[in-house]
């Protein structure tokens, strides 16, 4: 069981107040976050077909929770892990246009998820997607748009320590940008959790950029699928989080694939079968908008605002009885 205690644990909210304080970060933030990027709420599926191609495919060892339904027979229905490459194909069919956008409160079971406390099988996050011209998939838009979603949380701070001032979690002023494979020549005889974590400790909040291809060393940083993020334009943004003493991650995100990076990145992976499915299809023929867009984890907002120890305090999910149990004797409420 990979869970941290963190010593003389106080939650400072109990569970009637820590749920209406998670009721009151994520109507407030999705508002403002909105407006800020310009982007209008959408409904999203909890699955798709999977011939559709649509469903995240994550790492790429991780398997969908599956299942078919009488009235489609030859078709396999799978819930969904994210909505990363959904949206891109909402945007044309709801007629969204140039710098217009679109969020959806989505949810997600992820069955092979290792659980500690920030990573559970159940997945709720903001996800969102915004039409950019093709002349704006460069780092000085990826950049300007993390800058904008990190001044709405910096605000969403000040907002629950207006309401909950025993309880927010201080964050820092600014956020530090900086490449997996800087941090690499920075850290080489780190793993790249170890760098994370050294980075975040020394800036407080960081845009890890460029994650998905090999870095110098021969090895990735991370994985991502191949197929929806530019591996040369996304990112990850982390906060050192004082309670459990390590990095946690809020967003992943970045611009999507064009035509040639769909290509590029589908060769690298041993992934070219893909080509055949519709979406990708339609990203080769240049039938979708060109597109910036992430997701933004709901429970890891209220954990990171509140300075919750464990996940499992603002999501309801399941978990082992044995982290449970552990939880309960240091004061960690797991709902």
């Amino acid at each position: 069981m990979d869970l941290i205690i963190p010593k003389d644990y106080d939650p400072k909210l109990d569970v009637k107040k820590t749920q209406e304080a998670i009721r009151y970060i994520r109507e407030t933030f999705q508002d403002e976050f909105g407006k800020e990027l310009g982007l209008s709420r959408v409904s999203a599926p909890m699955y798709l077909e999977k011939s559709s191609g649509l469903n995240d495919n994550l790492n790429g060892y991780e398997t969908p929770v599956s299942f078919t339904m009488e009235s489609l027979p030859n078709d396999t229905i799978e819930v969904v892990h994210s909505l990363a490459k959904w949206k891109r194909m909402a945007l044309k069919q709801y007629g969204f246009t140039m710098h217009e956008g679109l969020y959806t409160n989505m949810n997600a079971i992820r069955k092979d998820e290792e659980l500690d406390n920030y990573h559970s099988s159940y997945v709720d996050q903001w996800d969102w997607e915004k039409i950019i011209a093709k002349d704006e998939r460069n780092v000085a838009t990826l950049e300007d748009t993390v800058r904008r979603i990190f001044k709405v949380i910096k605000h969403m701070e000040n907002e629950v320590w207006y309401k909950y001032p025993e309880a927010v979690n201080k964050l820092p002023d600014d956020i530090f940008f900086i490449t997996t494979q800087e941090l690499e020549d920075m850290y080489p005889k780190l793993t790249p959790e170890e760098r994370e974590d050294a980075i975040c400790k020394e800036h407080g909040a960081v845009f890890l950029m460029q994650i998905g291809g090999k870095l110098k060393s021969g090895v990735k940083h991370d994985g991502r699928a191949p197929d929806y993020d530019d591996w040369s334009l996304n990112g990850d943004i982390l906060f050192w989080y004082e309670p459990l003493n390590c990095r946690l991650e809020l967003s992943s995100m970045g611009i999507r694939v064009d035509e040639d990076a769909m290509l590029k990145q589908l060769e690298a992976a041993d992934a070219l079968d893909r080509k055949e499915l519709p979406y990708h299809q339609m990203i080769l023929k240049g039938e979708l908008p060109y597109t910036i867009g992430g997701g933004i984890g709901q429970s890891r907002l209220c954990m990171l605002l509140l300075g919750k120890a464990h996940v499992g305090e603002v999501q309801a999910s399941i978990w082992p009885q044995e982290m449970i149990e552990e939880c309960r004797k240091h004061n960690i409420n797991i709902l």
